[in-house]
């Protein structure tokens, strides 16, 4: 049930040392079916991972783009046996994987909510198509595995990781072509750059892209009166 949270405004982020590069920029193609009219922000944006309204991008070689996801991680959380049932004098024990999502996860995706260009894609998916509960959760826990910090995270995190829950829970493309559409509109020419950082997403989480079912429980009962998680595209008449 959706609650009456505001959303949390957007803060820019301070540019970054010139380790990171320039990320693609939004253009929100106008004959995109029910896409809204396009964004246009005033402020500048951070040249770190960040989205505007024109695609460039830098001439900084490979080995730099390589190292744009390049991270420094924690220890592995360790899993813990729970009791499960009791009988007798008998004891079964039920292994509980540990949760590597942490309040400061939340708090860099809330944080993100808050980013325009984030909810102008939150509301041109009025279906739900690749933006339910279920896909917004799997955001915050690959924001977990991928381990870097949670002021590092961009809107570019953001969508390379919905795409990444899309391709995993999805059978369907036509949801994953939706997030294209909406960044790129027509434009197909930065498609293989963004592949590229999906990529690196990916190696930087060691490929764990499945998130269970308790997973995601867990993740929405940290705050279950988020209004994210009023998203139930089976709700949808």
């Amino acid at each position: 049930m959706a609650s009456g949270q505001a959303h949390p405004p957007f803060e820019e982020e301070s540019p970054q040392p010139s380790t990171s590069v320039r990320s693609p920029e939004v253009v929100v193609d106008d004959e995109v079916p029910g896409a809204p009219a396009p964004w246009v922000d005033p402020s500048p944006q951070p040249q770190s991972l960040g989205l505007k309204r024109k695609m460039e991008w830098s001439d900084e070689s490979e080995e730099e783009l390589e190292e744009e996801l390049e991270l420094e991680r924690a220890p592995e959380p360790e899993d813990t046996w729970v009791a499960e049932t009791l009988c007798g004098l008998k004891m079964k024990l039920k292994r509980k994987g540990a949760s590597s999502v942490l309040p400061e996860h939340h708090e860099a995706f809330n944080r993100l909510l808050g980013d325009p260009v984030v909810q102008k894609f939150l509301a041109w998916d009025k279906d739900l198509r690749v933006s339910d509960k279920y896909l917004l959760a799997m955001v915050i826990a690959y924001f977990s595995r991928a381990g870097l910090f949670s002021w590092q995270y961009q809107r570019i995190h953001f969508f390379l990781a919905l795409y990444l829950a899309s391709d995993m829970e999805e059978d369907n493309q036509a949801p994953k072509q939706d997030i294209f559409s909406f960044l790129y509109g027509k434009n197909y020419s930065q498609r293989p750059l963004f592949h590229k950082l999906r990529y690196q997403l990916l190696c930087s989480m060691r490929w764990r892209t499945w998130v269970s079912p308790e997973e995601m429980e867990e993740i929405q009962a940290y705050d279950p009166e988020h209004w994210v998680w009023a998203r139930e595209r089976t709700l949808i008449s």
